[in-house]
């Protein structure tokens, strides 16, 4: 891995089109936006070259680059991808374009956002690419930056006070995960950032112990897992739709991949002692997030606390200790990504017709609105797990991961299955049928 590389063009390219942007005359709305779009277009078209050139019968990390960053520190710009961190990417690339899309019609300070929009992936990009700590810290902490200022400026209600909440949160933990980075660079046998080199460090299980829960602060809040999902509602509900569908589809994405990237593969022995404490957490989500659902008025916080179930499947199939909990944990962040990303496009979409996010304010919505219904019930069942859409074969891996390892959960988790169609199905019901309300009539 030397010299610069195609993974460097899919991470920088968003980069260099909010570079150009930033030159571009505050009125040329429309420049602005068409320059946007074909910067995320662009890494999304050059990201399907990793996938072409990407070896699945190759161990390690591919197609990335090495290069001295600040020797003085032993800190390196070190990129690769491995087959989780590849999908991460594909997903990454493949919605941002459609967050440009869902943001054409952002007409207040149009310029700073699409700035904004475009640094905020290169930093979500950088974080699943990055294999020196240094690197993956820096890319962490920018990502926090862009999103904190598109919920505050571009956001509805109490998009304040939702921004900077999400930014404490956030804030602290990654803090506390900065000791930790710390701790093992000082640590290591000659003191070093690097990733890989940082894998083979003996660590005592004391010391894992501590270094794992030093993550997991960061990670955990960005999952979220409950008690720390207390943020996620209030970002998601106060910010823009293109906001809320890369904050649901990518960024809740960085927890889970911390944790398989760091926690578990730099502690192994602690994650397997903490394991199952991570996944009661894991279980409480899935049913504490399906109930609050059930309750929600306002259609936007019903899917974001749909969020807080979904991920935690993702967590239950990471710690369960299996191969299939592991694939099935893997594959619900992508899908979980696809169909959650979509029901934050389909509500934007309801909320610009209608101008409310009130579940009691809609009704009937199917006779004027066929199509749109059609869309928002496959991506519901895809969303809850329906055999033959994206979001069973997750689910029932985590499931079938959890039977072998740790049945009691399996039940429980189930359960979550079952809620998740009462609210979504429900939601559905009074959103696109019964009788008319409003401007349905």
């Amino acid at each position: 891995m030397s010299g610069f590389s195609l993974l460097d063009l899919v991470l920088f390219v968003p980069l260099i089109g909010a570079a150009i942007i930033a030159f571009v005359p505050n009125h040329a709305f429309s420049l602005i936006r068409t320059t946007a779009l074909c910067a995320t277009a662009a890494s999304f078209l050059l990201s399907i070259g990793l996938v072409m050139g990407f070896d699945a019968n190759e161990v390690g990390f591919q197609l990335g680059t090495s290069k001295s960053w600040i020797p003085e520190w032993g800190v390196t710009y070190k990129t690769g991808l491995d087959g989780i961190s590849l999908w991460m990417v594909m997903l990454t690339t493949f919605l941002m374009p459609l967050g440009v899309l869902a943001s054409w019609s952002i007409s207040s300070r149009v310029k700073p956002y699409f700035i904004f929009f475009l640094a905020l992936e290169t930093a979500l990009l950088g974080v699943f690419c990055a294999l020196d700590m240094f690197l993956f810290y820096v890319f962490w902490e920018a990502s926090l930056v862009p999103m904190y200022f598109i919920i505050g400026m571009w956001g509805y209600g109490r998009r304040v006070y939702a921004a900077m909440k999400f930014f404490l949160f956030t804030l602290v933990g990654s803090l506390v995960m900065l000791a930790g980075i710390l701790y093992l660079y000082f640590t290591a046998d000659q003191p070093t950032f690097d990733y890989e080199a940082l894998l083979g460090t003996p660590l005592a299980l004391d010391v894992q112990r501590l270094l794992f829960l030093a993550f997991f602060a960061s990670f955990a809040v960005k999952v979220p897992l409950v008690p720390l999902h207390t943020w996620l509602p209030d970002a998601h509900t106060e910010a823009p739709t293109a906001g809320s569908v890369i904050l649901a589809a990518v960024l809740l994405k960085l927890g889970a991949y911390g944790f398989i990237r760091f926690g578990i593969a730099l502690f192994p022995d602690a994650a397997r002692e903490l394991a199952p404490l991570l996944m009661a957490l894991a279980v409480i989500g899935i049913i504490y997030g399906a109930l609050i659902a059930i309750v929600q008025k306002d259609l936007k916080r019903l899917v974001a606390y749909s969020s807080v179930a979904h991920l935690g499947f993702v967590m239950l199939g990471l710690f369960v200790g299996s191969v299939q909990g592991m694939s099935g944990g893997i594959l619900q962040m992508v899908n979980h990504g696809l169909s959650t990303g979509a029901l934050f496009l389909l509500v934007g979409a309801l909320y610009d017709r209608r101008h409310t996010r009130q579940i009691a304010d809609f009704g009937g919505l199917a006779k004027s609105a066929p199509v749109m219904a059609g869309i928002f019930l496959v991506v519901a069942l895809s969303s809850l797990g329906l055999p033959a859409l994206n979001g069973f074969v997750g689910e029932f891996l985590v499931l079938l991961g959890t039977y072998n390892e740790y049945r009691y959960w399996v039940l429980p988790a189930a359960f979550g299955i079952v809620l998740a169609a009462i609210y979504l199905l429900w939601a559905y019901q009074r959103v696109f049928h019964g009788e008319p309300t409003g401007e349905n009539r």
